[in-house]
């Protein structure tokens, strides 16, 4: 027990000396970033580009960019964390078809999969709790798993919800059901994934030419041709950064809204 005691103690102790040991500029780094995400470093870009340019306008546009840019690194986590929750939901069906395999009652196999690991709290999500306690105390299973199944992700505990009423009122197998919900659900996902990669070309193909813009301001920058003080200080250069700017938000969200419809399907 002491030497426990003296690892964790030894453990917190390094932590603690690494963490002195970090750069400022490093944690001051990390701790934004944790805040705010990446899309902080559009304030750094807007402002070296303001310097080069001798105008307030980039800085500006930055200010105006991190909050939209804060929103789509919110939709990507959201999504990340909605297949996350559906591979643990598959994993779920086939934790509880070996535990009734293995000749468990379907709420001991329940508990049995939630002491066992991690695939019961990721794929319940917050309703976790409440399920096994239906589970333990003899409630309704069922609408606990139909409740759980309103967080995204998390739909095939629908059928999930009907398998277990149908063993429990019927008698009938649960083992079964459950094979073949696993295997509609996870040929619902490869066919999910394999569209993703399909429109990945579209969606690389749309980022590229957002990008294009970019790209010709550094071409003109290297001739020598000063883009940024005709963009930001001549009124014929305002209004196509105007223009453009519009027509450029505008194209990359039709493309994205058309792949994101095909996704939808």
């Amino acid at each position: 027990m002491r030497a426990v005691r003296g690892t964790r103690r030894a453990r917190s102790v390094l932590s603690t000396v690494d963490a002195t040991q970090t750069p400022w500029w490093q944690r001051w780094s990390a701790r934004v970033r944790g805040r705010l995400g990446h899309e902080v470093w559009l304030l750094p870009g807007g402002v070296l580009t303001g310097l080069l340019g001798e105008s307030l306008l980039p800085l500006a546009v930055a200010v105006v960019g991190v909050p939209l840019a804060g929103r789509v690194r919110g939709e990507r986590q959201a999504r990340r964390e909605r297949e996350r929750r559906s591979r643990a939901v598959i994993a779920l069906c086939g934790v509880l078809a070996g535990e009734e395999r293995a000749g468990r009652q379907p709420a001991q196999a329940l508990q049995s999969a939630a002491e066992t690991g991690v695939a019961v709290e990721r794929g319940l999500g917050g309703a976790h709790t409440g399920v096994l306690a239906a589970a333990r105390f003899g409630g309704d299973v069922p609408g606990a798993l139909r409740e759980a199944a309103r967080e995204p992700g998390a739909e095939g505990l629908v059928g999930l919800a009907a398998c277990w009423r149908v063993a429990v009122d019927r008698g009938a197998g649960l083992a079964a059901g459950l094979e073949r919900l696993e295997g509609a659900l996870r040929a619902e996902r490869d066919q999910e994934a394999d569209l993703r990669a399909q429109l990945a070309g579209a969606r690389s193909t749309a980022l590229m030419l957002a990008g294009l813009p970019a790209l010709g301001l550094l071409i003109g920058a290297a001739l020598g041709a000063e883009p940024l003080r005709v963009l930001l200080h001549t009124g014929p250069g305002l209004a196509c950064l105007l223009v453009g700017g519009l027509l450029e938000g505008a194209g990359a969200w039709w493309a994205l809204r058309i792949v994101r419809g095909a996704e939808g399907r």
